[in-house]
């Protein structure tokens, strides 16, 4: 990855009359533009973001999505669906007067590239893709209801305990319920425990220090019920939409790579190779000493060769 840099510039933009958004611009002013969309939703942006990209070629836009990182209100449900964040996307595009850029997004954030290119093809020059995530009730149920509990039953039993038995059935919507709770203290606990549990199966190796931002009670709160409202809603979207040929023909022209680690148990690999199937013309690499975060050695090598790749388009 590239040195850490600080933008040049950093700014807000209220784009309901609930939500306004953090944004910031770093690199080259005159570089090829190139938007970050992060995961989660609701985990907000890191300043090693801007690391994926060479600062001498491209104009590096991050931005926090409504409810994360540095946007306000923090972790606020009202107005705030997939298609509300497509515009924004827009909203910060229209601003900062950009004509195309690249779109760079792993996770959540591949499902938002997705979302948003299919909405606005004539608007991206490019697609770098990590961990593909489309909301499919199938890719929920493995992560959050019977699957990755199979690999991981120690951190299962922690995600487990905040949920009596008789609710366990439907894991996400038992959640649901606590993490919008009007006691603080079982929203924080609920909180924790449901961001522990992606922090713990993220990398092939457990990372000490993920798990310990789930002590962070703002960013935790903010990942938890973000997350959760997006998932009991199915992302807003129909199911596998993402991945229908009629939205896959609206972008099939544009620059796609993908990125996917094999031992990913977040976002698993057979939803990239679905993309894949449906949209043969993609480069997908599967990297073999991987899993889930894009701070793994392996994925993020191959991250930045991507950005680098495309940064003459």
């Amino acid at each position: 990855m590239y040195p850490p840099i600080e933008p040049y510039e950093t700014g807000r933009l209220k784009v309901s009359e609930v939500h306004t958004l953090y944004y910031e611009v770093s690199g080259n002013k005159e570089g090829s533009p190139v938007v970050f969309l992060h995961g989660g939703p609701g985990s907000g942006t890191d300043a090693k973001d801007r690391s994926f990209f060479n600062p001498a070629k491209y104009k590096i836009v991050l931005f926090d999505q409504r409810g994360a990182g540095k946007s306000t209100p923090s972790a606020v449900t009202e107005e705030n669906t997939t298609w509300d964040l497509v515009k924004d996307i827009e909203r910060i595009r229209e601003l900062l007067n950009i004509d195309k850029w690249h779109v760079f997004g792993g996770s959540w954030g591949s499902s938002l590239s997705l979302a948003y290119a299919q909405a606005h093809p004539n608007r991206v020059k490019s697609l770098i893709l990590r961990g593909i995530f489309t909301l499919r009730k199938s890719e929920l149920r493995f992560f959050y209801q019977d699957g990755t509990s199979h690999l991981f039953p120690d951190a299962w039993e922690d995600y487990l305990a905040p949920i009596p038995q008789a609710e366990r059935h439907d894991m996400i919507l038992a959640y649901h319920a606590r993490l919008n709770s009007v006691d603080e203290e079982v929203r924080l606990n609920a909180a924790k425990a449901w961001s522990k549990w992606e922090m713990a199966t993220s990398k092939l190796y457990v990372d000490p220090k993920q798990l310990a931002q789930v002590e962070n009670d703002t960013w935790a709160n903010a990942f938890a019920r973000i997350e959760n409202h997006y998932f009991i809603n199915e992302g807003f979207m129909r199911d596998g939409q993402l991945l229908e040929t009629q939205e896959i023909d609206k972008i099939r022209h544009i620059p796609t790579l993908v990125v996917q680690g094999r031992y990913d148990v977040v976002c698993p690999a057979t939803t990239a190779y679905a993309l894949k199937k449906v949209w043969p013309e993609i480069e997908l690499q599967i990297v073999s000493d991987a899993g889930h975060s894009a701070r793994e050695p392996g994925i993020a090598k191959l991250l930045v060769e991507a950005t680098d790749k495309f940064s003459n388009l």
